[in-house]
């Protein structure tokens, strides 16, 4: 399937820029921006082609990485491809150029065609969407505006949501006069169970009215069922707050698969944006509860009076179009199977090694990218910064320490389209070391010792 050249490399003649950056060992070898272009995207089913190497080494051919060590921690930010940063380029050039002609004559008309384009993605309304600076930005108003929640009410949210957005329903409880319930996600977690435990905490909680849920979070990668957690709220008169920072890129799905009214996201994780953007969504007749932003006089019945960023990075928004081209070229779904498909192959080499425990299940709904694991029984702040430090130290290999978790801390692994399965082979790999390094000298099940 070709890209389009023109949402990708405009009219200014950057094409040498997107070959420039393009991830080759010689820069020279990688053909002409047109072969670059090509990805000859495969047909057939995402599980299928999410093993096509070829087509992945076409895909991968688009980012610049390091040498020097494999990145193993996309859930950050994800790296814009070639063709992605050649349009941010262009834009900031164009910005810088044009200046405050481009801010107040043009900017307005294109900042609007970027959000249509964002909304088109996500399958909303334009009125239903605002751009915003992340998902932090995002829930952070759509939290502490909610304006539904009365004295003597609740709040639940649970030990995997993300601090800020944990803050950010504190904060509200304590405007309001409500009070906060808090839950533990099961360890290990099952749909069946997922479900069950936030039946449990709604219905010893009759006077919850609003409850926070992060479709896939960034501690342990779970997938949270949150269209039934949404309707299961819905039908004990609470509304539901999603945090879908990692799912839109990472995940092929739309805002209904989300199935809430209320919902903040990122453009720049796994859509591969610019750093700095993401999206609010606030459902049609719903603008009313949640409250302008800080006085603000507009119009109560447009969801910008409930979003101000203050002036703009122009640039980074107007790049946005080109990033959900990329992704669309890729396939959305085959991006999907490709990233679980690299998660997969390191976690079924390790799935039964003593002493390892994975903290995200293997089902298919529940799991994309991103999985966490411990090394059995260190469950402490130091241990799991130690085996970060060890992967990459010893293997070269980049990592993430989490915490906040009800079980204990965590190591996060997420692989992303510039890896493949050699990466992810090397780390199950370094793990089996790390394992038998630090089990206790009695195997498991036997009554021999290490020797």
């Amino acid at each position: 399937m070709r890209l389009s050249r023109r949402s990708f490399i405009g009219t200014t003649g950057l094409a040498g820029l997107a070959l420039a950056t393009a991830r080759c060992a010689d820069p020279t070898e990688a053909g002409s921006s047109e072969e670059l272009l090509e990805l000859d995207r495969p047909g057939g089913a995402p599980d299928a082609v999410a093993r096509d190497e070829a087509y992945w080494a076409r895909v991968a051919a688009h980012y610049r990485i390091p040498s020097e060590y494999t990145n193993l921690e996309a859930g950050y930010f994800g790296m814009m491809a070639a063709p992605v940063l050649a349009e941010y380029h262009r834009q900031i050039d164009r910005v810088n150029y044009e200046s405050s002609v481009f801010a107040r004559r043009v900017f307005d008309d294109e900042f609007d065609a970027a959000r249509d384009r964002v909304a088109q993605y996500l399958g909303a309304d334009p009125g239903e969407v605002v751009l915003t600076r992340g998902a932090t930005e995002a829930l952070q108003r759509l939290i502490v505006q909610y304006n539904l929640l009365r004295p003597g009410d609740a709040v639940l949210y649970a030990d995997l949501d993300y601090g800020a957005m944990q803050f950010a329903m504190n904060a509200l409880v304590e405007l309001r006069g409500a009070s906060v319930v808090r839950m533990a996600i099961p360890e290990p977690a099952t749909r069946d169970n997922v479900l069950a435990a936030y039946a449990e905490a709604l219905d010893a909680n009759p006077r919850v009215r609003l409850v926070l849920v992060t479709h896939l979070n960034n501690k342990t990668g779970l997938i949270i069922p949150t269209k039934e957690i949404a309707a299961m709220a819905r039908e004990r008169g609470a509304d539901t707050i999603v945090d879908a920072a990692h799912s839109f890129g990472q995940c092929d799905l739309t805002l209904d698969d989300i199935g809430a009214d209320f919902v903040g996201m990122n453009l720049h994780k796994w859509l591969g944006a610019p750093i700095g953007a993401g999206a609010m969504y606030i459902k049609a007749g719903r603008l009313p509860d949640i409250d302008r932003m800080l006085g603000d006089d507009g119009p109560l019945d447009r969801i910008e009076s409930r979003m101000h960023t203050g002036t703009a990075n122009f640039a980074t928004y107007l790049t946005v179009p080109a990033a959900i081209d990329f992704h669309e070229s890729v396939g959305s779904a085959y991006k999907a199977a490709r990233v679980r498909y690299l998660r997969d192959t390191w976690v079924s080499a390790v799935r039964d090694t003593p002493g390892i425990d994975v903290l995200t299940p293997d089902d298919r709904d529940l799991v994309a990218a991103i999985t966490s694991f411990r090394i059995n029984g260190q469950t402490g702040r130091d241990e799991n910064q130690a085996i970060v430090q060890e992967l990459f130290d010893r293997h070269k290999l980049f990592t993430v320490w989490r915490t906040g978790i009800a079980g204990g801390d965590c190591v996060r692994v997420t692989p992303a389209l510039y890896n493949g399965p050699d990466d992810t082979q090397r780390l199950a790999a370094a793990l089996e070391t790390i394992a038998a390094r630090r089990l206790p000298r009695k195997v498991q099940g036997a009554d021999s010792t290490l020797l």
